[in-house]
């Protein structure tokens, strides 16, 4: 590795050595495992869409982290969903049914990615993430 010198405003150093002393990891741990989050190996991994519904989240205080990691589909679209599916297991979707089942698996997919990503952050700032899962189950 090579050896940077990096300046940092104070305020970010501060919040960098808390998550850094929390995790038992030195503050150029946390800075370069955060600068490795934000410069994906493949930048194309994910359509435009998808990889801008994370992009911030890393900006966000813990509660909105926690807020996002909550967040699901509304029950009313989840339901469509699901009564889209199974349409189109007994009897096929219309090309119109076909379209809204695609907007709405694209909404999903999202929502569980910003999920994921939010819940990732909040373990990586020494939170204990596993009543989400719970929370997620019912």
């Amino acid at each position: 590795m090579q050896a940077v010198t990096v300046n940092l405003p104070e305020p970010l150093y501060e919040r960098l050595a808390r998550r850094a002393s929390k995790m038992h990891r030195t503050v150029e741990a946390e800075l370069v495992e955060a600068a490795a989050m934000l410069v994906p190996e493949e930048p194309d991994e994910l359509p435009a869409d998808m990889a801008e519904a994370i992009a911030a989240l890393h900006l966000l205080d813990d509660e909105a982290l926690w807020r996002a990691a909550r967040s699901c589909l509304a029950p009313q679209k989840a339901a469509d969903l699901e009564d889209l599916h199974i349409k189109r297991q007994g009897e096929g979707l219309s090309s119109s049914e076909a379209e809204a089942l695609e907007t709405l698996m694209r909404e999903y997919t999202r929502t569980m990615l910003v999920r994921s990503r939010a819940t990732a952050l909040l373990k990586q700032r020494g939170h204990d993430v596993s009543g989400l899962r719970q929370q997620h189950e019912r």
